[in-house]
């Protein structure tokens, strides 16, 4: 039987890599922590997936795992590639897109 792990233990190595994965013509997503402080989550985009424009309370930093993401932060235009990171900052518009399938991390940092 293939039993997948919803959660991640404490002092445990991951591969950020093999941690999601990318589902066909989806947004997998997959959360590593929670706490008041903020959250970490897992993403992984097929080609021509996304998230609309939108804005959040709290600054968030995208690390991209693989593959290369189109950022969007108020109106100007990032490619993020693998290894690369960039800080989408609190109240300001910003949006993902997916030219070709890709790999993240989003730290949400709260106050």
């Amino acid at each position: 039987m293939n039993m997948e792990k919803k959660s991640f233990e404490p002092a445990t190595v991951y591969s950020l890599k093999e941690s999601i994965s990318i589902a066909e013509g989806g947004i997998v997503s997959k959360q590593f922590i929670k706490n008041k402080g903020g959250n970490i989550t897992f993403f992984g985009f097929d080609k021509g997936e996304g998230l609309s424009e939108h804005t959040a309370p709290f600054d968030a930093i995208v690390q991209i795992v693989e593959g290369i993401a189109e950022v969007s932060i108020d109106g100007k235009k990032y490619d993020v590639g693998e290894g690369e990171i960039i800080i989408m900052p609190a109240n300001i518009p910003h949006a993902l897109h997916a030219g070709e399938a890709f790999k993240m991390c989003l730290i949400m940092l709260k106050d």
